[in-house]
C-alpha cells in the first residue's frame, strides 16, 4: 500500500510540475526487511539510474547520461569488499608499460638474490 501511496504522489508531482529538463519522469524503489534494495530513476534530460544491492554489502547498478559535449555516457558498476568496480568506454587507461621496464622486471625475476633464495626456500617448506 505504502508504495502505491508513494507512485500515486510520485505521478501527480511529475504531472503538476512545469516540463523541464529537472522532472523525474520514473521513480521505482524497493528496500526489503532482508536489507536488499533496489531503485530505477529516469529523468526528462535522459539521466538514468539503476541500482541493487544489499545494504551495506554490496551493490551493482549504472548510470547514463549525455555530456554537455552531446556524447553519451553510461557506466556499469559494483561495488564490494574489494571497493567500486566501474567500467566504462569513457574512463581513462592508464599507458602501456615500457619494454625496458617490462625486460627489467624479467631480468629480476631470472636473477634473484641470495635473499630472495633464502626466503624462497623457507616458503617452500611452509606449504
Amino acid at each position: 500500500m505504502y508504495k502505491l501511496v508513494l507512485v500515486v504522489a510520485l505521478v501527480g508531482c511529475a504531472l503538476a510540475a512545469p516540463l523541464n529538463d529537472d522532472v523525474i519522469t520514473k521513480f521505482l524503489a524497493n528496500q526489503d526487511t532482508d536489507g536488499t534494495y533496489a531503485y530505477d530513476i529516469e529523468q526528462a534530460s535522459g539521466i538514468q539510474i539503476k541500482e541493487q544491492g544489499l545494504a551495506g554489502h554490496s551493490a551493482q547498478g549504472s548510470f547514463a547520461y549525455t555530456s554537455p559535449e552531446g556524447v553519451p555516457v553510461q557506466v556499469v558498476y559494483t561495488a564490494d569488499e574489494f571497493g567500486f568496480h566501474p567500467q566504462s568506454n569513457l574512463l581513462p587507461t592508464p599507458p602501456p608499460i615500457p619494454e625496458e621496464i617490462l625486460q627489467s622486471i624479467r631480468y629480476i625475476q631470472e636473477h634473484p638474490t641470495p635473499e630472495e633464495l633464502a626466503d624462497r626456500e623457507v616458503r617452500a617448506r611452509q606449504i
